[in-house]
């Protein structure tokens, strides 16, 4: 294992709170459980209380909290937020980890499923959140975005109202993805001078429960190259931890570094378009 990819040493995060999406499984379960074992207190952001019962179990009742929200529902995105929030607790770090790939369809909402999910479900947390994370002392926020944003094409926004059109459902992760990384470039424009830091990053290209519904025998095939979950969660853990990442905002990891984005992903009026477009369709009116 390189050791860029090994888990880093962490801070002791003692009085801190980390709101993480999808940590039932996966590199969210490994950096959920990494961050509650530095001493962090955990709200769990899920579609399932059983399904994620055994990591609050492993991290104990005394710090995991668990909150239902389905990225998938917007409608379910604010009752989610409103419980995060009713916990009244400070948010210093937002983890927006939750994702799928391979998987077509829409959102209840109607938007094209992974970039409802993967994007425009985290976006309305995000803002939801957002004066608690301002709140909230040396506050970062980290996008669990993927290099397959490389790959994206210019999104068609008409596409993003439509079920999935490709038979793979791999065109629409690769724009979700992108998507992602527009959000933390925008994000981090309005941020500038309020202490709060955003990063985007990719984990690697994970072996976890993302990829459940990629047929088989592909999904055996491909999981041959994959990393662990433990690797995978180390880029998460640095940015949402480090000194190093605390000390500057707007920057896109790989293996614990910093590394280039696409061009697509660095053209700021797609940055801005895509911003608005998102507050339009959550109905949220966030300049």
């Amino acid at each position: 294992m390189s050791s860029r990819n090994s888990a880093p040493a962490l801070p002791d995060l003692e009085g801190r709170t980390v709101v993480i999406t999808g940590a039932n499984t996966g590199i969210g379960r490994t950096t959920a459980l990494a961050l509650a074992r530095a001493g962090a207190q955990i709200v769990l952001a899920g579609r399932s209380r059983e399904r994620t019962q055994p990591v609050i179990d492993a991290i104990g009742d005394d710090k995991a909290h668990f909150v239902p929200l389905d990225l998938a529902s917007l409608d379910s995105v604010r009752e989610g937020a409103q419980g995060i929030l009713a916990l009244d607790r400070p948010i210093h770090v937002l983890i927006n980890n939750a994702g799928l790939a391979g998987t077509r369809g829409q959102t209840r909402d109607g938007f094209e499923l992974a970039f409802g999910v993967n994007h425009l479900g985290h976006f309305l947390l995000t803002h939801l959140l957002l004066d608690r994370i301002l709140a909230s002392d040396g506050a970062r926020i980290v996008h669990v975005a993927s290099k397959a944003h490389h790959r994206a094409r210019r999104p068609s926004f008409d596409a993003l109202r439509e079920t999935t059109r490709t038979r793979t459902a791999w065109p629409e992760y690769c724009v979700s993805k992108l998507a992602n990384v527009l959000f933390n470039a925008a994000l981090h424009r309005r941020l500038e001078g309020s202490g709060v830091v955003t990063h985007a990053l990719h984990p690697g290209v994970v072996a976890s429960d993302i990829w459940r519904n990629v047929p088989a025998p592909l999904d055996r095939l491909i999981k041959l190259f994959m990393i662990s979950d433990e690797e995978g969660a180390a880029t998460t853990l640095h940015c949402a931890t480090s000194p190093e990442a605390g000390e500057r905002s707007g920057l896109y990891w790989v293996r614990c570094r910093t590394a280039p984005t696409s061009r697509l992903a660095r053209d700021e009026a797609l940055q801005e378009e895509m911003w608005r477009r998102s507050a339009e369709w959550c109905a949220i009116d966030w300049a």
